[in-house]
Parts: C-alpha cells; structure tokens; sequence
C-alpha cells in the first residue's frame, strides 16, 4: 500500500484550508511487517499485489532496498492499494484505506513455502470479500505444511464489516494472534485485558495484546501471563507501530524463544517506528 500522511499540528475545522506537513511512503500492515523484520536481519517473503502505476513500481523498489523479498504481481486495470492517514498533534492516526490491486489475493501468489517458520496475516484480507476465498485456501496450505499462523485482526473500523462471530469463527485457525485493547474488547466483550487473553486463549495457543504506551501483555497457553512496558521514546507519529511490534514479536516466537523476549523485541521495535514519520525503518539491512 501507499500511505499518504497528513501530520496536522492543530485542531481540524470542516471547511476551513488546514495546513499539514503532508508525505507519502510505503504501508500495508504486511508489508510494514516484512521490512522491519528484514531490516533486522530476519528473511522475510511479502505476498501482495501493487497496480501497474507509478505508485506500484516505487513500492516495489522500497521493498527491494529494504531487502524484501515479494511476489511481485503487478496487476494491470487497477491502482495501488493507498492508505490516507492524518495524525492529530498527539500523534494519533485515523486511516482511509483503499486495497486497490491487493482485492483478489490468491494462492497463485504464494511462492514456495519450503523453509518458512511462521506466516503472518492481516485481517484485512479476510474481511475484504475479494480477497476472502483465496485467503482461506492460504490459511489450508500453510497448515497443511505445518506453518505457523500469527493473526492481527486490525483495526475495530474494518472488523465491523463482518462482526463479531465472523471474526471469532477465523480465530480457531490461528496458532498466535496479536491485537491492540480496543480490538481485544471489541473481539471479547471484555474490557479488562488480562480477562480478554484468557477469552483469546481458548482459540490460539499464544496471544499478545498491545497496549500502547502501556507496554504489551501476553500468555502462552498453559502459561503465566506476561507484561511487558513500552519503550522510552519521543512519539512523533503512532502509524506503524503495531505492525513493528509484530515484527519484533515474530522474530523470537517463530524461533521458539520465551515470550517475555518475544513482547521485549516488540517493544524495542514499536519504540523505534513511533519516533519516525511513516510506518518503515529508514535504514536498508547491513
């Protein structure tokens, strides 16, 4: 995906010219994934689509600088995907996407998955009708293979498409799954998150649930609940930051490591992409 990110330094008054720093870079929560796992010496595969446009083709070298491996189906008729993203002066973001030439996903995009650990699923996939019957044969194949499947449901806004039961029925599916508060309530019923994990447990064998700049929590089934606290850090924009938590997260759960350095490597990460315009590490993998 594009973002295009408006960085707004007051309050919004409809109908009134309000100035932003205004840039554009590379999104999409699995993409975002990917780089920051590549970035820090994790070999990661990206499955997407970009349109045949100028957009497309500049997202495709990002990835290749950041040393991304990817599919590289451009896709003619169609634009790529764009994410419009305006921050507030706290740093919060509100997000219009477009999926673009990413609707239509399918198992004709995978590459091999000989010697893949983990795969990692954004819900908007699933929720996009689209996307959704090739998605769940991915989901067939990579069980089938013994892959593990790490899922972020996102955000609350696109979870209301489907509801509630849609999104607890694709649960079971899933061997980890990653969320922020607002959408473990809003999966759960259940506002204290402590209570949420347990809930989350009944479905995958690991959960994590993010809780901004008060750290993470998560459980292993079995296991004893762990919290972790956010890393100190000048929050310039928040977009990205759940997605580099994964990342962090990833690199030590697919290795079978202990989950309280799992979240620590989260942290570590989402700390660096808050501090940051845009959703992607600056510097390219040594």
């Amino acid at each position: 995906m594009l973002d295009v990110t408006a960085v707004i330094g007051r309050e919004i008054v409809q109908g009134v010219e309000t100035r932003a720093r205004i840039t554009t870079q590379g999104g999409g929560a699995a993409a975002n994934v990917a780089s920051w796992l590549a970035a820090n010496g994790t070999e990661s595969f990206l499955v997407a689509r970009v349109g045949d446009d100028a957009a497309g083709h500049t997202l495709l070298e990002e990835l290749n600088t950041l040393g991304v491996h990817h599919s590289n189906n451009v896709i003619a008729g169609v634009s790529t995907g764009v994410v419009m993203v305006l921050v507030d002066p706290l740093g919060e973001r509100t997000m219009f996407p477009d999926s673009g030439a990413n609707s239509g996903l399918s198992p004709a995009d995978l590459p091999s998955l000989d010697g893949f650990d983990a795969l990692y699923l954004s819900g908007y996939p699933l929720v996009n009708p689209l996307s959704l019957p090739g998605v769940l044969e991915i989901i067939e194949i990579a069980r089938a293979q013994g892959i593990r499947i790490i899922f972020d449901p996102s955000t609350v806004g696109v979870l209301l498409e489907v509801g509630v039961a849609k999104v607890r029925e694709w649960l079971g599916m899933m061997d980890a799954i990653i969320l922020n508060e607002e959408e473990a309530q809003f999966i759960t019923g259940f506002g204290n998150p402590v209570e949420a994990a347990a809930d989350l447990l009944n479905f995958a064998s690991a959960v994590v649930i993010k809780r901004g700049g008060n750290g993470a929590l998560g459980q292993y089934r079995g296991g004893p609940l762990i919290q972790v606290s956010a890393s100190p850090t000048t929050v310039v924009n928040t977009t990205g930051a759940g997605d580099a938590f994964a990342a962090g997260f990833i690199q030590i759960w697919a290795a079978n490591g202990e989950l309280h350095d799992a979240l620590e490597s989260g942290a570590n990460l989402a700390g660096q992409c808050v501090a940051l315009i845009g959703s992607r590490p600056l510097v390219a993998p040594q």
